[in-house]
């Protein structure tokens, strides 16, 4: 059990103030020392004084945890994230928001407030988790608080790369990987953590090659100093580079090691996602593999459930839907998509173009070549209302092979050259060129 003494002492070290500055012209240095060594009591009034400049609170002070305000908010928080984990995102933001977090230490309002901007995040509300995120990035990196940081510039990276504002993501990522190798931090779990989520936003803004380049960088920093689960966010990223190369080989053996470092120790909520994204890879092989990606769903169903993500969700279902369509159960295949597009209602674009296009699939298969054309022009709809990515590339790379595998070269030529203009590629023929037909060859 702590002592005023402490606490004072590790808010000071925590603020890094000196006693001298901590005493200012309020008091003199040697009373900061005996309240530290515990041979003074101060006054309330003094300790009031001394938790405005370390910014926390006189209770915390006085009691430290234990304090009446600080036991009840944590005790709601920790109700909060028992709302998340059992997938009640709304629950849990309106727990939080209750909380009165003005009487209560930084270091738990933080905690707080990143917690509701994760449930923000799980309803699909990514404007609200960023208005909470962004600022206590810069409240944390003011007070020099290296691994909070980290952990919150991770979760604005990823709200960031689901809103489509890649640039933003790089920016906010490599600034805190950058203040971390500062700090000498280089190998922890946070660092390979959000190093390695960052490639995620320089694959998705086409600089593929760089992207590369870090993983493999990253796959060697982790190999000689990361912790299992840090190697295994490494090995999990490196897969997405590799399969955004189309080397499904070496993506596949990258998110095998991932697995067998994730499925160590206590439960992580990495491992549904990488058993989703194992499952990608086993539908997109040569030859695809259903019924093992369909062993790899059951496996990741409880815990994206447990998440809450509406984009995960939908993924699965999406996924499962491609599955069972391989393996000629159409109807299974068909309810999945249906549900993948309820699930996501008016949610992100990019997902309910995919859930159309496995719609659509499942239609063709059926023969409903009119409801299958239907879902592919609705996709395409939701893809032109999107911004250029490399994610919304591939998906109009993929509903131009729809239209091309059924007849339709003209709608598959305009999906494709969006696919092209997405991916960076602009038009160079001349303008006012004569418009002839003519063959190569």
């Amino acid at each position: 059990m702590t002592t005023i003494g402490d606490r004072v002492r590790e808010s000071r070290l925590a603020a890094g103030l000196s006693q001298t500055a901590l005493a200012g012209e309020a008091f003199s240095p040697s009373y900061i020392s005996l309240i530290e060594a515990g041979h003074r009591d101060p006054t309330d009034s003094a300790l009031t004084v001394l938790a405005e400049r370390l910014g926390t609170t006189l209770e915390y002070l006085k009691h430290g945890e234990d304090g009446p305000n600080e036991a009840r908010t944590r005790l709601e928080l920790d109700y909060a994230r028992l709302d998340l984990a059992n997938g009640d995102a709304a629950a849990a933001a309106r727990r939080i928001a209750e909380l009165d977090l003005s009487v209560v230490t930084p270091t738990l309002r933080v905690d707080a407030l990143a917690t509701l901007a994760r449930a923000h995040e799980l309803s699909g509300e990514l404007e609200d988790a960023i208005g909470l995120l962004e600022p206590l990035l810069a409240e944390t990196q003011g007070r020099a608080d290296h691994l909070r940081s980290a952990s919150i510039a991770m979760a604005l990276v990823g709200c960031y790369l689901e809103a489509g504002d890649l640039h933003r993501a790089v920016e906010v990522g490599e600034h805190q990987v950058e203040a971390l190798d500062r700090a000498d931090l280089v190998g922890t779990d946070e660092h390979l953590r959000l190093a390695s989520t960052v490639l995620w936003a320089y694959v998705e803004r086409g600089d593929l090659l760089y992207a590369t380049h870090r993983a493999a960088e990253l796959v060697r920093l982790a190999e000689s100093l990361g912790t299992p689960r840090g190697r295994g966010s490494v090995y999990w990223n490196a897969a997405f580079v590799a399969e955004q190369r189309r080397d499904y080989d070496l993506a596949q053996r990258y998110t095998e090691r991932a697995l067998a470092l994730l499925s160590e120790g206590e439960p992580d909520r990495d491992l549904p996602r990488l058993r989703l994204n194992y499952a990608w890879l086993l539908l997109r092989s040569e030859p695809a593999e259903p019924q093992a990606a369909l062993d790899q769903i059951r496996l990741a169903e409880p815990g994206l459930r447990a998440i809450a993500s509406i984009l995960d969700t939908a993924r699965l279902l999406v996924e499962r839907s491609r599955a069972h369509l391989l393996l000629d159960d159409a109807e299974a295949a068909e309810r999945d998509a249906r549900d993948a597009l309820t699930v996501l209602g008016t949610g992100p674009r990019s997902a309910a173009a995919m859930a159309r296009i496995a719609l659509g699939d499942v239609l063709a298969a059926r023969g409903d070549l009119t409801g299958a054309a239907a879902e592919f022009g609705s996709a395409a709809d939701l893809l032109g209302m999107m911004s250029a990515s490399r994610q919304s590339a591939a998906v109009w790379r993929d509903l131009g092979d729809r239209y091309l595998r059924h007849g339709d070269a003209e709608a598959a030529a305009r999906a494709f050259d969006r696919a092209l203009r997405e991916a960076g590629f602009r038009a160079s023929a001349p303008a006012g060129a004569p418009h002839e037909t003519w063959s190569i060859g």
